[in-house]
């Protein structure tokens, strides 16, 4: 069996070989190389960053709604397929596989949750409402129902470009006196300039971006899994315009080490999280040119209160749990939907196969939504999910009249 080189010593032999990588190349080593990479060593939830579905079931809770209200524009079909790649430690599939056995039972019965992730270990109990698959693709073809992603996109290798004396340019990774460096020269790939040039992208001088490319094959590969249905994706991003506006002169890539913020990549290698901000442009103008339909973009904090995450906050008063517990979990509901945090990432729902559905996460609930939510069991924190909005986000309730008035 051929020997699997430390990721440290197989970035150093490829930079020696080759003389420079393109920074993609980098960010795939150091994010998913076998021997070292950040998510393929194991490691606790939470210890570099946590997700929203990680921070309070509620989030899977409201998904199942509008997954069950998907399933029934799609004419409930048996079996409805729930795909979620880049599944990660399953608090997401979990949530709402578990939640979607309390709304109709035609739905429960017909829902196939499959959750995906190429590195990390499926978590010791995932449920047996959740399929769980090590892989880095998407395993089905022509099937009905919904691929739905929580900050996958964010974490996929990037190209990192400047604009130099009015010339596109890339940034390279190469080794300078034995250690890793950058280095700037002509871009490893027309696509580069001709993503800008589409998105209609003009970079101010001695600006710094990153472009993804990776978003066209997973597209690509995401289409053709769906026959009909839908495709869900909550990320941290912006239109073109806003990623590439002047004042990010120096990009969006973020670099994340036991909850600390840093810009250099070059530290901590498969130890720290890596992320760029997604080019939501990018991925409706390529999921148009595939059959993908895109519906306008919104707001996770809208999205969560469409589809009656306030209602879930009034219920926590009459819920019968004692004072800390009823704290945690408004602290942790509020978190999910804060606005200037999470509530700002941004959702994209893309259709394909079926005309333009009504759906309350995007439009805003229609007559008997509350009523009916308010019957629904109240989601609350269980335990298996990260308990840190307490010591975290003292003033989280700050703001909460505002944002669900």
């Amino acid at each position: 069996m051929m020997q699997i080189l430390p990721l440290e010593q197989e970035l150093a032999r490829r930079t020696a070989a080759l003389g420079r990588i393109t920074f993609a190349q980098f960010m795939e080593a150091a994010l998913y190389w076998p021997n070292g990479g950040y998510y393929t060593q194991p490691r606790a939830s939470g210890v570099d960053y946590f997700t929203a579905p990680a921070a309070h079931p509620a989030f899977g809770a409201l998904l199942a709604l509008q997954l069950e209200e998907m399933w029934s524009a799609l004419g409930r079909p048996d079996p409805f397929w729930v795909i979620e790649p880049g599944a990660g430690w399953g608090h997401l599939a979990r949530d709402a596989a578990s939640y979607a056995q309390s709304l109709e039972p035609s739905f429960a019965k017909a829902l196939r949750y499959v959750a995906l992730d190429r590195a990390a270990s499926p978590p010791p109990k995932p449920g047996a409402t959740v399929h769980w698959l090590r892989a880095a693709g998407l395993p089905l073809k022509k099937a009905s129902g919904c691929i739905v992603s929580n900050e996958l996109f964010d974490a996929m290798p990037v190209h990192r470009v400047a604009m130099r004396e009015g010339r596109l340019r890339e940034i390279f990774v190469a080794q300078s006196e034995g250690r890793l460096a950058e280095a700037e020269g002509e871009p490893s790939t027309p696509a580069l300039t001709q993503r800008l040039q589409e998105e209609g992208i003009s970079l101010a001088e001695g600006q710094r971006a990153e472009v993804c490319l990776a978003l066209g094959p997973w597209l690509d590969e995401a289409s053709q899994a769906l026959e009909q249905g839908f495709l869900v994706s909550i990320d941290y991003g912006h239109p073109a315009r806003e990623l590439y506006a002047p004042q990010r002169a120096r990009g969006t890539l973020r670099c994340y080490y036991r909850h600390t913020l840093s810009a250099n990549p070059y530290v901590h290698l498969g130890r720290q999280d890596m992320t760029a901000h997604v080019d939501f442009t990018a991925l409706a103008a390529i999921g148009d040119t595939l059959g993908l339909k895109s519906y306008p973009l919104a707001s996770q904090g809208r999205f969560l209160a469409n589809l009656g995450l306030n209602g879930f906050l009034r219920r926590l008063a009459g819920a019968g749990l004692p004072q800390p517990q009823r704290d945690a979990n408004r602290m942790a509901m509020l978190e999910i939907a804060r606005a200037g945090g999470m509530g700002d990432f941004s959702v994209l729902v893309q259709y394909k196969g079926i005309p333009q559905a009504r759906l309350t996460g995007l439009e805003g609930p229609s007559a008997g939504w509350q009523d009916r939510l308010a019957r629904l069991p109240l989601p609350v924190l269980d335990g298996r999910h990260l308990a840190v909005m307490e010591a975290r986000y003292p003033q989280a309730t700050q703001g909460f009249e505002e944002l669900w008035r």
